[in-house]
């Protein structure tokens, strides 16, 4: 079978149907590699998108976090200082009392036979506390007369109830001003000492009571596992 050779109109036409083929083929293509373009984008932008809401979230909790902690700063040194406030106020009012027993309108020295009664039997405790033959007393300037009587009553107390003898010395060494009263003693051998003072009673008195001062007018400490 022989060929024959195109002629020009049919050259033309086979010509224009490779030419819309091609074509054809250039749009499919586009259309495939646009499609794939916006799907690559719509991906990519909603990734920016998430990043960008995931550090707006990251900022917004931080911010959040620190509001919250300035929150509790600020509420915890709002109760702090109110507690340092309440403990100050209770503390002066435990020093008012104190000082009130302290310096009494009516100091006892002036009630002679309860003072006096009050000497002797402090002077009885000291001398079987010391239990040598002889003592030094200091008292208040003003009170020598009367612990010389009390210091002898108590010196035929501490006979009747050890046998024995004690011999004593008062000195009104201690100024009036300084003091509300008792004695101070020294053994005779000068190794026992003891401050029998009202100022030195009442301090002892104060720390021994001062938990159960405290908890009569204030209540139970609730921030205190252990109450004395």
């Amino acid at each position: 079978m022989s060929s024959r050779a195109l002629n020009d109109d049919e050259v033309l036409s086979e010509m224009n149907k490779m030419v819309a083929f091609i074509k054809q083929e250039a749009l499919e293509k586009a259309r495939e590699i646009r499609v794939k373009a916006d799907e690559e984008f719509a991906i990519e932008k909603a990734k920016l998108v998430k990043q960008e809401q995931q550090a707006i979230d990251a900022q917004f909790e931080k911010k959040r976090k620190g509001a919250e902690v300035a929150q509790k700063i600020a509420q915890s040194t709002i109760t702090n200082k109110s507690r340092l406030k309440l403990l100050h106020k209770r503390e002066e009012i435990l020093q008012h009392i104190f000082s009130s027993v302290r310096e009494p309108s009516t100091p006892l020295y002036k009630m002679v036979d309860r003072y006096e009664q009050f000497l002797e039997g402090t002077l009885t405790e000291s001398f079987l506390y010391i239990l040598e033959p002889s003592v030094g007393i200091y008292s208040r300037e003003s009170d020598v007369d009367i612990v010389n009587r009390a210091a002898a009553n108590a010196a035929k107390a501490y006979k009747d109830i050890s046998g024995r003898n004690i011999e004593f010395e008062v000195e009104g060494s201690i100024p009036d001003d300084s003091s509300q009263g008792g004695v101070k003693l020294v053994s005779g051998t000068g190794r026992i000492t003891l401050d029998n003072t009202m100022e030195e009673r009442l301090r002892l008195l104060e720390d021994k009571m001062l938990p159960e001062i405290r908890k009569v007018l204030f209540g139970n400490n609730e921030n205190r596992k252990f109450f004395t």
